[in-house]
């Protein structure tokens, strides 16, 4: 039987990020799309939880089943997760729960144009400051022109809704939210490179988290009439499709995607090659949502774009080192540098 072939780790990088991209452009507008119809924000938090879990759970038994099989102490939350408690803990925090709790309240308040430039522009700022405070990692001369371009382009957005905040609007409190569902995404990275996770463990153990811990919690939260809750009275298939789209798609596909592109590129390079996010994402707004396009989104959108590209270059050893292609199926080990 011929060996099934084998992609280079520049292949699995590269189309690991075009997945990434493409997911994450149409993550932004469908969410917006979806604060409009019958779901609360954390009924597509569950909803995207109990999607992604219906894949990754019996994946995650079956990953811990095999190593107890072969001698390995492995897995944690009841024989589900392939990481150890703490880290399953850890990461679960920022990339299961966190993320999708702030970003999903967000659009109920904010539009996807502003959640186009705050979310995409916010995650590489926030990864390399944690990274040159955590990873002590440096900061080169051109990442911080980038830098700056980005803090520069959320200005342009963020600050013109905080300036209406005394006036009433609403909008501001989703502006924050989106840059605080970047700040958690920024820190799940940090913690993905930090101790060398692999992308489809990282995965799994995330949403074992999110499942274990909210999902239960929201349940009986819900029934018991302590939080809004409109699963009840929402189409069935409206939550079969955010079950599929925000779980199945956003979660564990784009979530391993977004994993080995950062084992191939580190995960400051990685949040930097979102670049084409910010504007494929205002322009589906515009295009799918009837959002207008001011002249300070458009002003943003530039700002944050540029911001990332000249992130992106690097001199001489600074930045990562591509490392091997890893198993889809999970070979523990595999290294993340920066």
């Amino acid at each position: 039987m011929p060996a099934a072939p084998r992609f280079s780790a520049r292949t699995i990088g590269i189309g690991a990020a075009v997945v990434t991209v493409g997911v994450w452009t149409a993550f932004i507008v469908i969410a917006r799309a979806s604060a409009g119809r019958s779901l609360a924000p954390f009924d597509i938090a569950f909803a995207r939880i109990c999607g992604a879990a219906l894949v990754l759970l019996p994946w995650g038994a079956w990953l811990v089943t095999r190593a107890r099989a072969e001698g390995s102490a492995a897995g944690s939350f009841f024989g589900l997760s392939p990481l150890p408690l703490r880290l399953t803990a850890l990461a679960g925090v920022f990339g299961g729960l966190a993320y999708a709790l702030l970003a999903y309240t967000g659009f109920f308040f904010a539009p996807a144009s502003h959640a186009a430039v705050l979310m995409p522009g916010s995650l590489p700022l926030w990864t390399t400051l944690l990274a040159a405070l955590v990873l002590r990692d440096r900061i080169t001369p051109l990442r911080a022109l980038g830098l700056a371009l980005i803090v520069l382009g959320d200005l342009f957005v963020g600050g013109a809704s905080l300036l209406h905040a005394l006036d009433g609007g609403a909008v501001w409190k989703g502006d924050l939210l989106f840059m605080g569902a970047a700040f958690s995404w920024a820190c799940y990275s940090i913690v993905v490179r930090r101790h060398g996770l692999e992308a489809v463990r990282a995965t799994i153990a995330i949403t074992v988290f999110a499942f274990v811990t909210f999902v239960p919690a929201y349940a009986l939260l819900a029934a018991a009439g302590l939080v809004t809750s409109r699963l009840a009275s929402a189409p069935a298939g409206e939550i079969l499709f955010q079950m599929l789209f925000q779980g199945v798609g956003s979660v564990v596909i784009s979530g391993i995607a977004f994993t080995l592109m950062i084992q191939y590129f580190g995960p400051v390079r990685s949040t930097m090659i979102t670049a084409l996010v910010p504007g494929l994402s205002a322009l589906g707004a515009v295009a799918f949502l009837g959002e207008p396009l001011y002249w300070n989104l458009v002003a943003g959108v530039l700002l944050v774009t540029a911001g990332i590209l000249f992130g992106v270059q690097r001199s001489g050893a600074a930045g990562g080192r591509p490392v091997p292609a890893v198993a889809v199926a999970g070979t523990p080990g595999g290294r993340i540098d920066g």
